[in-house]
């Protein structure tokens, strides 16, 4: 009983550190991609002003998708979190 205690506490742990480093991860890419999409539409601007109108409707529409990106990433972390699969295999593994 101990054994799978502990074994689900470690499991628990290690589920803790990987969401963090997604959601790090999810947060970085989704800076890294706003950033990128707004230098170049400024860069296609700058070259074509009369674009503006049509570039900055795409950016808006892709930087929506970028925006969207961290909170699906953020409904997989809490569905690890609260819902964690690994602990379940790990009981039926065990056949308690």
């Amino acid at each position: 009983m101990e054994v799978t205690a502990t074994m689900i506490a470690d499991i628990y742990a290690a589920t803790a550190i990987g969401v963090g480093v997604i959601l790090a991860a999810a947060g970085l890419g989704s800076a890294i991609g706003w950033g990128l999409i707004c230098s170049k539409t400024l860069e296609g601007i700058a070259r074509q002003p009369e674009m503006r109108p049509a570039l900055m409707t795409n950016m808006f529409i892709f930087a929506g998708l970028m925006e969207s990106f961290p909170f699906i990433i953020l409904a997989f972390a809490m569905w690890f979190l609260f819902a964690n699969p690994f602990v379940g295999a790990l009981t039926a593994a065990l056949g308690a």
